[in-house]
C-alpha cells in the first residue's frame, strides 16, 4: 500500500508539474442556438407555481399613481419638451431636501439626457409601469460640483448639440445662428470663482453622451436613489402629471 501511495504521489507531482510547464488552453468553443417559441409546450405545474408571483407583480405594476391629461413625448419639440421638463423638475424636487439635509447646501441645477427618455407617457392613468417604461435602466442619481468654467462647457455643449436634453434650474437662450445669447443658473449669470452643484445620473457623470465635462469635478455625491424609483415616488406625490414647455431652453427666431 505504501508503494502504491508513493507511486500515486509521484504521478500527481509529475502531472501538476507538466501542467505548469505546458498549461492547458481552450482549443475550440462550440455553441448551439435553441430558439424559445410558443411551439414549446408549457409546464402546467411550473405555470401554477409562478402564477401567484406573476399576478402580484402585475398588480403592483398596474397600480395607478397619478393621471396625465394628455400624452407626453420627447419628440414634441426641439429644445425643451414637457416630458423632459417634468423629469428634470422631478429630480430637482425629490433630491433637493435629501441633499440639503446631507450636505447643508442646495442643488443649483439638473442635467439629464434626451436619449434617457425611453418612452412616452400616455394620456390616462400613470402607473408604476410608466416609471419603468420611461426609465428602464438602473441609473443612479448623483450630484457633482462644477466650476464656473466647467459650467460654461455644459452650456456650450447644449448650444452645440441643440437637443432637448432635460434641464432644471438653468436657462439657455440661443441666437438665431446658434450662438449663446444668455446662459444663467438660478437666475444668475456664471460667476468666475463660484462652484455649482448639478444633479445628473451616473451614466452621464462618467462621460455618457459625450458629456465629458461632468467628469471634471472634485466632488461626486451618490444620492442612493435610482432615477426610476425617483420618478415613481414623484408620480405618487402628484395627483396630476401635466408639465408644459417653457423658456428654459429656447432659440430666438430673429
Amino acid at each position: 500500500m505504501k508503494k502504491i501511495a508513493f507511486f500515486l504521489s509521484v504521478c500527481s507531482i509529475i502531472f501538476f508539474q507538466s501542467c505548469k510547464e505546458h498549461p492547458l488552453a481552450v482549443s475550440k468553443i462550440e455553441g448551439k442556438e435553441i430558439k424559445v417559441t410558443d411551439s414549446i409546450a408549457s409546464n402546467k405545474e411550473l405555470d401554477e407555481f409562478i402564477a401567484p408571483y406573476a399576478n402580484h407583480i402585475e398588480e403592483e405594476m398596474s397600480a395607478t399613481l397619478a393621471y396625465a391629461p394628455k400624452a407626453l413625448a420627447k419628440s414634441d419639440a426641439k429644445y425643451n419638451t414637457a416630458i423632459g421638463n417634468m423629469e428634470a423638475d422631478a429630480v430637482m424636487e425629490m433630491l433637493q431636501p435629501i441633499f440639503v439635509s446631507r450636505i447643508k447646501d442646495s442643488i443649483d441645477g439638473v442635467l439629464l439626457n434626451y436619449g434617457g427618455i425611453r418612452s412616452t407617457i400616455n394620456q390616462g392613468n400613470v402607473t408604476t409601469k410608466t416609471g419603468y417604461n420611461i426609465m428602464p435602466f438602473e441609473n443612479e442619481a448623483v450630484v457633482v460640483r462644477l466650476s464656473a468654467e466647467t459650467m460654461q462647457e455644459l452650456f456650450n455643449y447644449l448650444a452645440e448639440n441643440q437637443t432637448a436634453h432635460p434641464i432644471a434650474g438653468m436657462q439657455l437662450i440661443l441666437n438665431k445662428d446658434g450662438s449663446i445669447n444668455k446662459a444663467t443658473i438660478q437666475g444668475q449669470r456664471l460667476n468666475k470663482g463660484n462652484t455649482y452643484y448639478i444633479a445628473t445620473n451616473d451614466y452621464l457623470q462618467q462621460g455618457g453622451d459625450h458629456m465629458d465635462f461632468l467628469a471634471k469635478t472634485d466632488t461626486i455625491i451618490n444620492m442612493d436613489y435610482k432615477l426610476r424609483n425617483l420618478f415613481i415616488d414623484y408620480f405618487k406625490k402628484k395627483d396630476t402629471i401635466a408639465p408644459v414647455r417653457d423658456e428654459r431652453f429656447i432659440k430666438l427666431e430673429k
